[in-house]
């Protein structure tokens, strides 16, 4: 069963603070999206944030909870300002032995994960193993709003108790159709994904090569790393002054000295387009210093 919301924010804010409560134990991977974090605060649970992809870091603190409290894991799928890859083996793991529920934001992970788009489970040959998936219907679904899918049970609590839900307007109807639509599309036409699996190497390595940092991106959000703020505004600025649209990151979005540009790979993009937009990024860090 699923449900759906105003936008992604909403999902997240609203899908975790109606789910978990006080007295209840939420566990945040430190790299998760805003939205997660609001929704943590926002439920009043004892609010955990655990090392980046730390396993060990997150059965510690696991471990400490009390034995008869609810907890819920929380993990991007794929990380919105790195692009890495969570987890799940592991995340399901734990939350396995250790009886915590486990929540998935799939936001950049639908239509790029998996030999058919269908996100983490099946890029790790997992089925099954994740409590709450929540995604958005503004990423690789073209429109705008966001979806939880789960339990029958859980869905019907969350549409009487959500108050994101029961409170604000619902998707328009033109938007569910399109959203509907593309889910067809993702369903009939894999070899969108494999374009983008293959545009997206051939850009990462691209920029490695030049000597750019990508960070431990996986996927076709591609970080391009220039340290402090003004690097990444000057090196924006050489980028589009060369005819490429590309924007900057820069604390408090991300950490201090962890400025960076964060470019984005599509399945329409060609071999040559990814060329001559490498030239360009090379040009921009050369003479924004990023490259010396």
């Amino acid at each position: 069963a699923a449900i759906t919301f105003s936008s992604g924010y909403v999902t997240n804010l609203t899908c975790v603070s109606t789910l978990i409560g006080r007295r209840d134990y939420v566990f945040s991977d430190k790299l998760n999206h805003a939205s997660i974090v609001d929704g943590c605060l926002l439920s009043g649970a004892k609010f955990v944030r655990f090392r980046h992809k730390d396993m060990a870091d997150l059965e510690a603190r696991l471990n400490e909870a009390p034995a008869g409290a609810a907890k819920l894991v929380v993990s991007d799928a794929v990380f919105s300002m790195d692009g890495d890859i969570s987890d799940l083996p592991n995340l399901a793991r734990l939350c396995r032995e250790t009886g915590a529920w486990l929540m998935i934001d799939e936001a950049h992970s639908l239509g790029v994960l998996g030999e058919k788009g269908h996100g983490i489970e099946e890029h790790f040959g997992l089925s099954g193993v994740v409590d709450i998936k929540m995604g958005t219907l503004s990423k690789t679904i073209p429109s705008i709003g966001g979806y939880v899918a789960g339990s029958a049970e859980m869905v019907s609590y969350l549409r009487h108790q959500a108050r994101g839900y029961v409170f604000s307007a619902a998707l328009p109807p033109a938007q569910a159709a399109a959203a509907l639509e593309a889910f067809e599309v993702i369903d009939a036409e894999p070899w969108r994904v494999e374009a983008l699996r293959r545009n997206s190497r051939q850009f990462i390595d691209g920029l490695r090569r030049r000597g750019l940092d990508t960070l431990n991106t996986q996927t076709a959000i591609v970080p391009i790393l220039c340290g402090e703020d003004e690097a990444a505004y000057r090196m924006t600025s050489a980028c589009q002054n060369d005819a490429l649209f590309v924007l900057p990151v820069v604390s408090p979005a991300v950490p201090a000295g962890l400025a960076r540009l964060r470019a984005t790979v599509t399945a329409a993009h060609t071999r040559d387009e990814i060329s001559s937009a490498l030239d360009i990024f090379e040009r921009a860090g050369r003479h924004s210093g990023v490259i010396s």
